[in-house]
C-alpha cells in the first residue's frame, strides 16, 4: 500500500517521532521551516531538482512556531535530514540555533540554509547571492555596478541584501527603513566596505533615510535600481510601498515579493516605464544555491525553473 506523504509536517511530528521521515519512499530528508509555511513554493522546485539528479530524497514543508524552532533544529539529525531551508520568521533565530555559520550568514545576521553534518548543524545564507544572480539574469547588469535604493533595510532579507550590496561594493547604497535608527546603525556597520574612490563627486556611498517622499525622490533621481525587501505587496490589499509618483522610467525595480504575480509596486513601476522583475528569480537562485551547498554539485536550473512556472 502506498503511503501518502503529508504536504506539511508539524513540529510535533519531528519531535515525537523523528524516525517516521526516513520511512517514506523516497525518504523525507530536506524541508523548509517556517511559520506560516503553507505558501512556500520551495518543495515544487527542490523535489524537481532531486528527481532530475536521481537523488532518492524528498523535500517537504515543516510548520514550526518560534517557540519550537531550536528544538526542531536539534531534532534534524535524528530524523535523518540532510539539511533544511529556513524562512520567515525564523532566519535570525536560526543563526543562534546552528553550531557553525559561514562569514556571510554571520554578517547578515541570519540563516536560510542548514547542512546537517553528523550531529552538527552548519548555517549559510543564500538570500543575497540569490538576489545578485537574479538581477544579473533579469537586467543583464551586475549588482556591483549599480546605485541601489533598498526599501526595508532594517532586518531579515533586507539586511542580507544590504550586506550583499556592501560585499559587492556597489556604486552607492541607500538604506530606507521606517525605524531610521536601525538603518543608520547598519550604514555605520557597512561603511568600511565603501571606503574606496570608486564613486566620483561629494556624495556619500552609503546613507540611511526614513520613508519620506522628499528624501526618496532625491535619492531615486540618482539611483539605478530600487529593491523592495519589505513584505508589503504580498497581499493585494496592502498599501503602496512608496508613492507611485516617485517611480520613473530610468529605474530598474526589483521586488523580492513573488506571491500572486506582479505586486502593486511592480504594476506602478511598469506604468511609469520602468523595467521590473519580481522575486521568483531570487527564490529560484537562492534555492539553487542551497541545493549546491547540500550536494556539492551544480543545481539543475532548467528543471527547477520549469517546476516554478508549472507551480504558478
Amino acid at each position: 500500500m502506498q503511503i501518502i506523504v503529508p504536504e506539511i509536517f508539524s513540529a510535533e511530528d519531528i519531535l515525537s517521532n523523528p524516525s517516521k521521515f526516513v520511512g517514506f519512499d523516497p525518504p523525507v530528508r530536506l524541508g523548509v521551516i517556517g511559520d506560516p509555511v503553507a505558501h512556500s513554493r520551495s518543495p515544487s522546485f527542490q523535489n524537481a531538482a532531486l528527481l532530475s539528479c536521481g537523488i532518492l530524497a524528498r523535500y517537504t514543508k515543516l510548520h514550526v512556531p518560534p517557540a519550537r524552532l531550536h528544538e526542531v533544529l536539534r531534532a534534524l539529525p535524528a530524523a535523518g535530514f540532510l539539511g533544511a531551508n529556513v524562512t520567515i520568521p525564523h532566519k535570525a533565530a536560526a543563526l543562534s540555533g546552528v553550531d557553525e555559520a559561514d562569514a556571510y550568514a554571520r554578517a547578515s545576521g541570519s540563516v536560510n540554509t542548514i547542512v546537517v553534518n553528523g550531529e552538527k548543524l552548519i548555517g549559510f545564507n543564500t538570500d543575497g547571492p540569490g538576489l545578485m544572480r537574479a538581477i544579473r539574469e533579469e537586467f543583464h547588469v551586475d549588482l556591483r555596478d549599480l546605485r541601489v535604493v533598498l526599501l526595508g533595510a532594517g532586518g531579515g532579507a533586507g539586511r542580507a541584501i544590504a550586506v550583499q550590496c556592501a560585499m559587492e561594493r556597489c556604486e552607492r547604497l541607500v538604506l530606507v527603513n521606517r525605524t531610521l535608527e536601525k538603518a543608520q546603525a547598519m550604514a555605520l556597520e557597512l561603511a568600511p566596505y565603501f571606503q574606496t574612490e570608486r564613486l566620483s563627486g561629494p556624495a556619500e556611498r552609503i546613507v540611511a533615510i526614513p520613508f519620506d517622499d522628499d528624501l526618496l525622490r532625491r535619492e531615486l533621481e540618482n539611483a539605478d535600481i530600487l529593491i523592495n525587501a519589505t513584505s508589503l505587496g504580498m497581499k493585494r490589499t496592502d498599501p503602496p510601498v512608496i508613492s507611485p509618483a516617485l517611480l520613473t522610467a530610468n529605474l530598474l525595480v526589483y521586488d523580492t515579493v513573488y506571491a500572486g504575480g506582479a505586486s502593486r509596486l511592480l504594476e506602478d513601476a511598469a506604468a511609469a516605464g520602468a523595467r521590473v522583475a519580481n522575486g521568483l528569480g531570487m527564490l529560484l537562485h537562492q534555492g539553487a544555491l542551497s541545493f549546491e551547498i547540500w550536494f556539492n554539485r551544480a543545481a539543475p536550473l532548467k528543471e527547477m525553473r520549469r517546476a516554478i512556472r508549472s507551480d504558478l
